[in-house]
């Protein structure tokens, strides 16, 4: 249903004033964080700094034998999250050898550049690095030479960071991922969806874990998948010639990124594998944000979450299919810990799903992600829908100008969440029905809901991968189009995501707070 807003020109003023008069309250709130109202916070500081937009790849190739795998030159580090004062080491392979050079960004907003050179290394001397067997469970686990270690530089802000490759012989690119963490109190942190970037990562042509050998989209056990390799070219919804080497985070995570740094938010940045590791920082930041598609998650992840919530800590999921797979960690080759994992079982009740092929065989038992999330991938899983508002009085929705049935054009996708989980206090915020393609309904319902925490706190749902899409649109940025069709930034999303920003500063009782 098309939003209830005056007719055009008047709509278009509206939605301008409204973005306007938006944008002046949040900024007013978010700059300062934990840090005092006199003093802006290192995200601010940061975004201050000049940028630059040579962090965008300008010439990639993919392999057509491979599908997804530049050969020319790939990489991947020993470390995705590490703290400023660590090492991190760098694996490169050209092919033909080739000398190449290692250029080093954080993401972030910089005057809409999206992104700061932090340093330029190299050139180095390419080698043409050996391609890893086949091994158990399908498993494969590069050991490449190291090309160089760089010792995380004190004053490096936690974020994203891209190594952008390029080889000097032929001047083609491709990037390495990595993040810089902290353990600061912050408003915020920012949880990147690295397990699910490795899950579907294919390099070096069908190797993700939704490849069994016989089935391109396979859904069961007994597939390792490993960090110990290059990310291949994004293998779904469109081709993304910036995911060469980058994960999925340039896809649905940056948007969200992009903007809360743009307005100022003190927000600090860390892995899944941080959360699934660390509890106790958790506990640092007034609220915690699953961004993007979250599909893969540990039981370690589910507890420490849980109890970060037990413990007042806010939590919005503006992620979907989240908390679905779940997976376990093993060594590698090498005997280091959590370096591969595989699929072990599904966070959902026997056929709460539409089970697809093979995943009938995975365990399926508690906890449920719906009690935690407050709905949970639900069949059939796919599809797109309008994000319609059904509690228009609600605080989400204060200074939106929506009303009951309003809708926001194709927000809800690809993959969303339904099912609610039966939560004292949990309200049902924007649902409707989903669809395969316009005007051919699926038979899904996605449900967005908030459920009360023990100690004042809450959890959001978005319930869609998308919600970045309402929000920016960074340099380079590729809208989807599948099932439906989101229509980019939209004042009315930017307004909801503040108002739940700023009612995760001003509630809960975690360590994060004043209180």
């Amino acid at each position: 249903m098309p939003p209830s807003l005056p007719p055009d020109p008047d709509r278009r003023g509206f939605l301008k004033g409204l973005a306007a008069a938006s944008s002046a309250a949040a900024l007013g709130g978010c700059t300062t964080g934990v840090h005092g109202p006199d003093a802006p916070n290192p995200v601010v500081l940061e975004n201050r700094r000049p940028g630059t937009r040579d962090w965008m790849l300008t010439r990639t190739r993919v392999d057509p034998a491979t599908r997804w795998r530049c050969p020319w030159i790939e990489g991947y580090v020993s470390r995705l999250s590490l703290r400023a004062g660590e090492q991190l080491s760098f694996f490169v392979s050209t092919r033909p050898e080739s000398d190449f050079t290692l250029e080093i960004f954080r993401l972030g907003w910089y005057g809409g550049d999206g992104g700061r050179r932090m340093a330029s290394l190299g050139p180095f001397p390419g080698r043409a690095q050996p391609d890893p067997p086949v091994g158990p469970k399908r498993r494969r686990d590069c050991e490449w030479t190291s090309c160089t270690t760089l010792r995380i530089p004190r004053d490096w802000l936690s974020g994203v960071y891209l190594g952008k490759l390029t080889e000097l012989q032929g001047g083609l690119q491709s990037y390495v991922v990595f993040l810089v963490r902290d353990d600061r109190r912050a408003d915020f942190l920012f949880q990147c969806s690295d397990h699910t970037w490795q899950a579907y990562n294919r390099w070096p042509d069908h190797f993700s874990l939704y490849d069994d050998g016989k089935n391109e989209w396979y859904w069961g056990g007994g597939v390792q998948v490993g960090f110990n390799r290059p990310y291949g070219r994004y293998c779904q919804i469109f081709d993304a010639p910036l995911s060469q080497g980058s994960g999925e985070f340039l896809l649905w995570e940056f948007p969200v990124a992009y903007w809360m740094e743009q307005q100022g938010c003190d927000l600090t940045y860390i892995s899944n594998h941080d959360t699934h590791a660390d509890a106790s920082g958790l506990r640092r930041a007034r609220g915690f944000l699953s961004v993007g598609h979250d599909e893969y998650w540990t039981p370690e992840m589910f507890r420490n979450v849980q109890g970060a919530v037990r413990d007042g800590v806010n939590v919005a999921f503006l992620s979907g299919n989240t908390c679905c797979g779940r997976i376990a960690f093993s060594p590698d080759g090498a005997g280091r810990p959590d370096r591969l994992f595989e699929r072990t079982g599904v966070f959902g009740p026997p056929g709460g799903t539409r089970d697809f092929v093979a995943m009938a065989s995975l365990a399926h038992e508690r906890p449920y992600a719906n009690e935690l999330v407050g709905a949970h991938s639900t069949g059939p899983v796919t599809g797109g829908a309008d994000w319609t508002c059904v509690q228009p009085g609600h605080w989400l929705f204060a200074g939106t100008g929506m009303r009951q049935g309003d809708g926001i054009p194709g927000l809800v996708g690809w993959e969303w969440h339904g099912d609610p989980a039966p939560i004292p206090g949990l309200e049902i915020v924007a649902s409707g029905p989903t669809q395969e393609a316009p005007g051919k309904p699926n038979g899904g319902v996605f449900t967005a809901t908030v459920y009360p925490g023990p100690k004042g706190n809450f959890v959001f749902n978005a319930a869609t991968i998308w919600w970045g899409d309402g929000l920016s649109e960074p340099p380079g940025y590729l809208r989807p189009q599948v099932y439906t069709a989101p229509q980019g930034p939209d004042p009315r999303v930017q307004q909801i995501t503040r108002n739940l920003l700023e009612r995760m500063r001003e509630s809960g009782n975690g360590p994060g707070s004043d209180a």
